[in-house]
């Protein structure tokens, strides 16, 4: 885990200028982007249609996963060992302190879902109490967590195994671990239920069948991919050190596009339009918003410092 910037990649002038640019299009009606800025120790609460940072947030802890749900918004800091729930415009309803390395965090049914990054574990939490009622074995270094469509599994990338663990959420059990690339981070459910995981460590892609539990591709992206979102029946994919995202057709998983965003690109996101994806710029101090079906930038949000996003960050406004 880290919590400063490499500064062995300095930030261009182009980056810094493109902070002061907001977005020119309208784009997702209603939707907010719940953004966690590690570095600034904070939750950017972005209008999407307006273009405009509607609220920050104090988040103590350098705050980096993020999940939505109905009514809440549940943030972890990984260097205070907290989970935070919020209401919509911002008020901390609910804290509970995790003992370990918790960074990852998914949300469905009623219960919460953190990776605990050195005990090789998810706790799974009540989302009412902020209880932990009981935890999920892993491989080594659980990041991203991702829940299906539909609510059927919860898979967990564990990067320092290689691999990735499928959970059953009915009963709770494991059902499946599958190999994947190398240093596996952020993941994501195609809305046909494959899983796309991102590999840091040998810049791909690879897509999963949970059911079967099986590798289906491994796909070349750009350098560092991180997190992957769905949009106008393409998968995008944030490459950390190229400064873009990738895109992928999902029916024939070929690549169509590599879109240029801001610097050191990390989560991502889609926004219940169907079309607009959202990408939060680490070292921009930036999200840019992408036109999923053209293919084209549409415009950029100021965020503040050190935008992470390491979740599903988009909701309906309240």
């Amino acid at each position: 885990m880290r919590w400063s910037r490499d500064l062995a990649r300095p930030r261009p002038l182009a980056a810094l200028a493109a902070l002061l640019a907001l977005a020119a299009a309208p784009a997702a009606a209603g939707d907010l982007a719940y953004v966690t800025v590690q570095n600034g120790d904070g939750l950017s609460i972005l209008d999407l249609a307006a273009g405009t940072e509607r609220a920050r947030i104090d988040v103590t802890g350098k705050p980096a996963g993020v999940a939505v749900a109905p009514g809440a918004v549940f943030v972890v800091s990984p260097e205070g060992k907290t989970l935070r729930r919020f209401d919509p415009a911002g008020a901390e309803t609910g804290r509970l302190a995790l003992e370990g390395g918790p960074m990852g965090v998914a949300v469905t049914g009623g219960r919460v879902f953190v990776s605990d990054w050195y005990n090789a574990r998810i706790w799974v939490i009540d989302a009412a109490a902020m209880t932990v009622t009981t935890e999920l074995a892993t491989g080594s270094a659980p990041a991203g967590l991702a829940v299906s469509p539909g609510g059927r599994w919860l898979a967990s990338a564990d990067r320092d195994a290689d691999q990735v663990s499928v959970f059953d959420l009915a009963t709770l059990g494991l059902h499946a671990r599958v190999s994947v690339g190398s240093r596996p981070f952020g993941l994501g459910f195609a809305p046909d239920g494959r899983l796309f995981v991102g590999n840091v460590g040998s810049d791909d892609v690879s897509v999963l069948d949970p059911e079967a539990g099986t590798l289906l591709r491994t796909l070349p992206v750009g350098t560092r991919p991180y997190g992957v979102a769905f949009a106008a029946g393409r998968a995008f994919v944030t490459n950390q050190y190229a400064d873009t995202v990738s895109v992928l057709d999902l029916a024939t998983l070929a690549p169509q596009a590599e879109i240029a965003v801001g610097e050191y690109p990390e989560g991502i996101d889609s926004a219940g339009d169907g079309r607009t994806v959202v990408v939060a710029n680490w070292f921009s101090n930036s999200v840019t918003l992408i036109d999923a079906e053209t293919l084209t930038v549409t415009g950029e949000i100021e965020t503040g410092d050190g935008p992470r996003a390491f979740g599903r960050f988009i909701a309906k406004a309240p």
